[in-house]
């Protein structure tokens, strides 16, 4: 997740006197809006609990009150402090940091703690009303969902919740996965549009892992109607002899041999993102990216206007940043930004291994770039807890024992993050598998994933093979 305090507010306080709020924002988004105080007695909060070896440096106090320029240094110097306290693998993830933050959201929000109905979307179309406090955290409404479907406390940590945009096609575009430190009735609502909702889907991406939530009638039901949504709004590349084959599964209601045929097919278990602009293999080249498989797939249209598609091995990423900018709408403005007449241009750039000795960064331009790092580090802890010899049901008993000492740091659910280097300077380096291997991207063509085109080579042992023309 980014966060950062793009800028300060000079507001009223309650006895007539003013104060300097400082806005941080989640993802380019307004979470909550904070005084110096406020930031100051966390700090001093989490000094107490975790030491002075381990706390990032404050801004100091001023005895007098601040210029403008001495403002924009605080401003700055708070910004390096949240994030460098989210970054950290113990404070980050505290519940020290994570209530401040929901309890900050809600009072920027203005919300009454009171009991709300709060609507979840399904799949293919199906909702759930779920009756819960204005003040609920994540996971709280994740686990009433749960036991509203009747999903057993086993299979609650398979399922996450996520803030979707839905378009006028009807088509969704995943905004983030719901954190530990918002109130998602606060950060839906917040949004005053119809178009955003809740959606409940499976957050892991080893198939293999399908078994178990299929062996349960909930689960199975639930992963049936989330294949058949993604299938239909073309997530999952079928083609006819595929499809007529499912459709016959589907007919005889045999839902887990329809699972079964929908897992052999390409892009089972992706996410798709808008289309957005990539510098690789050229600057300004369109592309429709793709999670899942442990890896970002790229359908690239180039300048030519030749199609490329290849995939980026997580496997094979030294490490990867998020980073936002402002950028007036209004062009030839010189004055600075404000939430009225900016725009916020997200990045995710990642560091490749493209052969044995070469590595080069790749950035992908796209709004929906926290998701796509979200998807990766989803993917990164994935394979360590599997190399570990872990799996989600151990997660799972960890994420049940933890609920009853939220305030212990040490029962989080989520590894650490591993390889999301928000700073270039950073020197991590994770080694997923012992042997890094050359990566062949092979095309498709558009009628069919069975046959392969051939291509030019671009450098390295990069491959892209051409395919289709398709819309992007």
């Amino acid at each position: 997740m980014h966060f950062s305090i793009p800028e300060t507010e000079v507001r009223s306080g309650e006895n007539g006197s003013t104060y300097v709020a400082y806005n941080i924002h989640v993802n380019g988004v307004l979470h909550c809006r904070v005084r110096y105080s406020q930031l100051l007695g966390l700090h001093e909060q989490i000094k107490k609990e975790y030491g002075n070896n381990v706390v990032p440096a404050f801004p100091p106090k001023k005895i007098f009150t601040l210029t403008p320029a001495e403002v924009e240094q605080r401003r700055e110097q708070l910004e390096k402090y949240m994030q460098a306290v989210r970054q950290d693998p113990t404070l980050g993830s505290s519940e020290m940091f994570n209530s401040f933050l929901r309890k900050a959201q809600q009072e920027t929000q203005q919300i009454p703690t009171e009991e709300v109905q709060l609507e979840v979307h399904l799949s293919k179309g199906q909702k759930v009303r779920v009756n819960i406090l204005t003040s609920d955290q994540t996971e709280d409404v994740l686990e009433a969902v749960a036991a509203k479907l009747d999903l057993p406390d086993e299979l609650v940590g398979y399922f996450s919740l996520f803030l979707v945009q839905e378009g006028a096609d009807g088509g969704y575009t995943f905004v983030r996965k719901l954190q530990e430190f918002e109130l998602p009735y606060v950060s839906v609502t917040s949004l005053h549009s119809p178009d955003f909702h809740i959606v409940l889907r499976k957050s892991y991406w080893d198939t293999a892992y399908d078994n178990d939530v299929m062996d349960n009638r909930v689960g199975l039901n639930l992963l049936y109607s989330q294949t058949v949504s993604d299938i239909e709004r073309g997530w999952i590349l079928v083609n006819k002899d595929q499809h007529r084959q499912l459709k016959s599964l589907q007919e005889k209601g045999s839902k887990k041999e329809f699972i079964r045929l929908a897992q052999t097919l390409k892009y089972y278990g992706y996410i798709k993102f808008d289309p957005c602009v990539t510098d690789f293999p050229e600057k300004g080249c369109h592309v429709i990216v793709s999670a899942g498989n442990n890896e970002l797939n790229f359908h690239v249209k180039l300048p030519s206007e030749q199609m490329k598609e290849g995939s980026f091995k997580v496997t094979r990423m030294r490490c990867w940043r998020v980073t936002s900018s402002q950028v007036p709408v209004v062009n030839g403005s010189a004055n600075p930004c404000s939430s009225a007449k900016c725009d916020v241009k997200l990045e995710l750039a990642f560091e490749y291994l493209m052969s044995k000795d070469r590595l080069q960064w790749v950035t992908i331009t796209s709004q929906q770039a926290i998701m796509m790092s979200i998807c990766l580090q989803a993917m990164v802890d994935e394979l360590m807890v599997k190399k570990s010899g872990g799996s989600i049901k151990k997660m799972q008993k960890k994420r049940l024992n933890g609920a009853l000492h939220r305030s212990d740091s040490n029962q989080a659910v989520k590894s650490p993050p591993l390889l999301d280097s928000p700073d270039p300077n950073r020197e991590q380096v994770v080694k997923l598998s012992t042997k890094l291997t050359s990566v062949s991207l092979r095309g498709i063509s558009a009628s069919s994933s069975n046959n392969d085109i051939s291509g030019n080579d671009f450098h390295g042992n990069f491959a892209f093979e051409g395919i289709g023309d398709d819309d992007l």
